[in-house]
């Protein structure tokens, strides 16, 4: 007896194989801008993030091309969709990062130390060093949120927040457009993470909470404007 394994695709993946059907299918045709992203969501009736990891899914797989400020459009050479899973999406990622990172920082507000402040405080002198360099990636960043966590003194949410940037590391879709986003300029703002610290600092956990909430969103917000000029593609998620 001949079994198959029993394979669960991401929502992304399947939304990427409808519209590759569509193309190979020649409904939508080489040249042509696909609808927005709030357009798409609503006809497939999936989340917009969803829509996003699909049309990254779709350039690594040369269907379609990501034009920022105008748009995606369908390519002029036959291309066939690599239907795999290619890891988790980054919006997804950044979605329930925002759920646990928030409280990690408002309980880390409370027993944060102060040689733990320098430290981010260092992270950030490190970021900014980072991003002068052609080849700047996010370990500053990662590290700044590392130390938060810790300083959250649980080490089960610290080690599922370390896990959640392992997971961005490992995924091919994640990695590509966090490399897509550095060569568009998209860098971790520093302002945001300034505010972050400062609110540490006060000890106030509801003002860090908000604090990282915010950066998380800002990520999000700057994120999505590589996609499309859809004004509505700005709304925070």
């Amino acid at each position: 007896m001949k079994l198959q394994a029993i394979k669960t695709d991401r929502l992304y993946v399947k939304v990427a194989a409808q519209l590759s059907k569509l193309v190979s299918d020649g409904v939508i045709l080489p040249g042509s801008r696909l609808p927005s992203e709030r357009e798409l969501a609503q006809k497939l009736n999936v989340s917009r993030p969803s829509v996003r990891e699909a049309m990254i899914a779709l350039e690594l797989s040369g269907i379609v091309e990501i034009r920022t400020g105008s748009g995606v459009y369908v390519t002029e050479k036959k291309a066939f969709l690599v239907n795999e899973d290619k890891g988790m999406g980054p919006f997804e990622i950044l979605e329930i990062r925002s759920i646990l990172e928030s409280e990690a920082c408002a309980l880390a507000a409370k027993n944060i130390t102060d040689e733990q402040i320098q430290q981010l405080k260092d992270a950030i002198i490190e970021m900014e060093e980072e991003e002068k360099r052609p080849d700047s990636s996010e370990k500053a960043d990662w590290k700044f949120h590392s130390i938060i966590a810790a300083a959250s003194q649980n080490s089960a949410i610290s080690s599922v927040i370390n896990w959640l940037w392992e997971l961005r590391d490992q995924s091919d879709l994640s990695s590509v457009f966090a490399a897509r986003l550095r060569e568009e300029g998209v860098h971790p703002s520093i302002q945001d993470h300034k505010d972050i610290v400062a609110a540490l600092e006060s000890r106030d956990g509801q003002k860090a909470k908000q604090a990282m909430l915010k950066h998380i969103e800002n990520a999000s917000v700057a994120a999505s404007t590589y996609f499309d000029s859809d004004p509505f593609s700005k709304i925070k998620l």
